[in-house]
């Protein structure tokens, strides 16, 4: 999906097709049950549906800067477990560059979410995979490879030095 160019010219983001977004943070499988209320401490209620959807603060930035049209590459982590190629799938249909995704031992990190009727939530977040992601563990040859085409190393470093453009997102991981 690419956002229409109407409404990137509304949301000024003009220039952004030209962009190469680099993303640091975390990618989450979301484990969303739909109940009529969020259960009280020790108390359990029935839930009516299920649903497991791909998350994670990092990775919904990184699939929103790809919506607009930027060209995205992800940094980040999953586990050695089944949970991890559902936290990848939309990543990857978007098109994202995921060479900067890592897989560690453990878990994928996950969200549990309960949702009640009124639309109110109940969130524990179990970092897994995104607790061992550190931009820093990154090592500069990693990141001075062309991200795309004539990208390289001191437009990484310049975009790091403003902080002011959405060049580089979610600096460290969820």
């Amino acid at each position: 999906w690419k956002m229409p160019a109407d409404r990137v010219a509304r949301a000024g983001l003009r220039g952004l097709a030209a962009l190469m977004v680099v993303v640091f943070g975390s990618i989450n499988l979301d484990l969303v049950a739909r109940v009529a209320r969020i259960p009280a401490p020790g108390e359990t209620v029935a839930g009516s549906s299920f649903v497991t959807t791909p998350g994670g603060k990092g990775a919904n930035q990184a699939l929103a800067a790809r919506h607009a049209g930027a060209a995205v590459r992800m940094y980040g982590a999953v586990g050695a477990d089944p949970f991890a190629a559902q936290a990848l799938v939309n990543l990857h249909a978007a098109g994202i560059d995921l060479t900067g995704v890592v897989t560690v031992d453990g878990s994928t990190g996950v969200a549990l979410i309960d949702v009640d009727d009124p639309g109110e939530n109940a969130i524990v977040v179990v970092p897994g995979a995104n607790a061992a992601v550190r931009a820093a563990k990154h090592s500069p040859q990693r990141l001075s490879r062309p991200l795309r085409g004539d990208v390289a190393e001191r437009d990484v470093d310049a975009a790091e030095r403003r902080r002011d453009r959405t060049a580089l997102a979610g600096l460290q991981a969820q």
